[in-house]
């Protein structure tokens, strides 16, 4: 059976043998959909950010706030999709999939 039932035009580029809550580098990106510039528009060769890029920055600038493991370096907004690098430095508590339990 294919991925996402031949939604999407492309596979996943994930690798099925990497745990991704790994310490490491890791390339994020998000596409709109249709492509549609919910992020803004280039205007004089800046970018403008709508409401909602404006909270996409907001909100991916808190994911090193709310979770000390991971740090964020380059980053860029553009009008229909969004490219970023995140670093895990290592696994914590919440994302440790072996938990022991007592009987």
């Amino acid at each position: 059976m294919t991925l996402y039932k031949n939604k999407y035009r492309i596979e996943s580029a994930r690798c099925n043998k990497w745990d991704y809550t790994s310490a490491g580098y890791y390339f994020i990106t998000i596409c709109t959909y249709k492509k549609q510039s919910f992020f803004g528009e280039i205007i004089d060769g800046k970018m403008n950010l709508s409401p909602i890029g404006k909270i996409l920055a907001v909100e991916w600038q808190k994911t090193e706030l709310i979770r000390p493991y991971v740090e964020l370096d380059a980053w860029v907004i553009m009008p229909n999709h969004f490219h970023g690098i995140l670093i895990i430095h290592k696994p914590t508590v919440e994302t440790t999939h072996n938990v022991e339990t007592t009987r």
